[in-house]
């Protein structure tokens, strides 16, 4: 097998079959149909996507397998997911939406094979189409944790891109439980291409992603690939406890020398409140942490398969 495109769906009822067409037009007379396959992951989705699948499968058409979740696991599980059975020599990493478009992966896959030394090709937004606040929040957040991480991180850059199967191994061996693919590629190493992509429109639906996913995503990329935030607590720390201590010195030396007495109640008041406040923030950082940690030890797993099925399997 030439070819594996994972392709997580969450509510796509409407998109999965367009997909799979799209896909065959555009890869007919370029790659053989035995050469490539869709591996699609219904993660937990409350419409009618698994039986779009159960429809597109039973029609054997080309090579389809299909996991279906218990539940909701996010897009990141279903990533994970779909490389576990992913049998391709490359595996692309593809949305069911055709905002990635699937002309895009075939100029991948021409320079992987054009470029022996090269063990992926990831795509990145030449030109965002979000509003203004939001491509400015995310340009900030990946000039953020990539100087707080020890991995590059490509502003722009997304799941969507062609691994080698040395890659997809090293990081079917990544099974930390909370995980953020775009730094687990990045970590993994291997070297990869960046090449631009202009993100099409969306054929039918709404994108699941809205401000509230996209912070606590963010979040848990920083917590997931940078302690930095640790050390910022000890920096907070430590500058508070200076500034504490020539404040002790300052008030000595009135009341001594210069008979000033130390200020009241507001000033107090104050105080306990600004200091308060950024003991629980610092709190709130080491919570997070250690929130991450308790979840991983209990061993849970990434994903709970409820249903998998094949092409081959349909009328079995």
């Amino acid at each position: 097998m030439k070819l594996s495109l994972v392709i997580p769906c969450y509510n796509e009822e409407e998109n999965v079959k367009e997909f799979y067409r799209c896909v065959k037009g555009c890869f007919d007379g370029k790659i053989d149909t035995e050469d490539y396959e869709f591996v699609f992951v219904d993660d937990g989705s409350r419409d009618n996507t698994l039986s779009e699948l159960r429809e597109l499968s039973a029609a054997k058409a080309g090579n389809i397998k299909v996991i279906s979740f218990s539940r909701n696991f996010g897009k990141e599980s279903a990533i994970y997911a779909g490389m576990t059975r992913a049998a391709g020599d490359n595996v692309c990493i593809i949305d069911a939406d055709l905002q990635q478009r699937p002309e895009v992966v075939l100029r991948m896959m021409e320079i992987l094979e054009s470029k022996p030394e090269l063990d992926c090709v990831a795509a990145y937004q030449e030109k965002r189409k979000e509003g203004k606040g939001i491509s400015l929040a995310k340009t900030l957040f990946y000039k953020l944790i990539d100087n707080m991480a020890e991995v590059e991180f490509v502003n722009g850059a997304s799941d969507f891109r062609l691994m080698k199967r040395t890659m997809v191994n090293a990081v079917l061996n990544m099974t930390e439980y909370h995980r953020f693919s775009k730094g687990i590629f990045s970590w993994v190493g291997f070297n990869t291409e960046y090449i631009p992509y202009e993100v099409a429109e969306r054929e039918h639906g709404e994108s699941k992603w809205n401000t509230g996913k996209l912070i606590k995503y963010a979040l848990d990329g920083i917590v997931a690939f940078t302690t930095a935030p640790l050390k910022i607590a000890i920096g907070i720390g430590f500058g508070f406890s200076f500034l504490s201590m020539l404040y002790l010195v300052v008030v000595v030396v009135q009341k001594l020398f210069f008979g000033i007495d130390v200020p009241g109640y507001a000033t107090i008041i104050v105080l306990i409140l600004l200091l308060g406040g950024l003991i629980l923030f610092c709190l709130g950082i080491i919570g997070e942490y250690v929130a991450k940690m308790y979840v991983q030890v209990k061993n849970r797993p990434i994903f709970i398969e409820r249903e998998y099925f094949e092409s081959k399997d349909a009328d079995d």
